[in-house]
């Protein structure tokens, strides 16, 4: 088993970058967000955003989380605190996998929101405790709570669009 301070700080953001981009990645495979046709049938606000957009943003956002994580993850603080802070970010990164799932594979708006209802609060709690490492750890993740507070007020009308 590796312990946790003999990794480098650059192995530590490699490893940060490749899980957080790896949830997006894997969870947009099985997703099958492309060219859904059940999604292309769905009434949305006229305010819903370009496909196209999506996956740059997503990109940009992991990135930030990733940096995020790596701040809290090189920091000197307290094993104990690092690894609730974590896991709490964990939980949230859970979530985030589920949530594209959850609406567009299993073609359910309801539990998605139940789920970034979930994931928003986490990721309130992560800022919270990330900033207890560094400021710059927590404002990482201000993009992130303001992406996924749109999506859920989206995620929100296209349910009651379409029932």
């Amino acid at each position: 088993m590796i312990e946790k301070n003999t990794l480098s700080p650059q192995w530590k953001l490699f490893i940060c970058i490749v899980i957080c981009q790896a949830i997006g990645i894997i969870s947009g495979l099985i997703a099958a967000t492309n060219n859904n046709v059940w999604f292309e049938s769905l009434q949305k606000p006229s305010w819903n955003p370009p496909g196209y957009l999506f996956g740059p943003v997503w990109t940009f956002l992991y990135l930030l989380m990733s940096i995020s994580l790596w701040i809290v993850w090189k920091s000197n603080m307290n094993e104990k605190i690092k690894d609730q802070a974590t896991l709490i970010f964990a939980l949230q990164l859970f979530l985030n996998f589920w949530w594209s799932i959850l609406f567009f594979k299993f073609q359910s708006p309801l539990f998605a929101f139940i789920d970034i209802i979930f994931m928003i609060i986490l990721i309130f709690i992560s800022i919270s405790r990330f900033s207890k490492f560094s400021k710059l750890a927590a404002w990482l993740l201000v993009p992130y709570i303001s992406w996924v507070c749109f999506a859920a007020i989206l995620n929100y009308k296209i349910m009651v669009l379409n029932n």
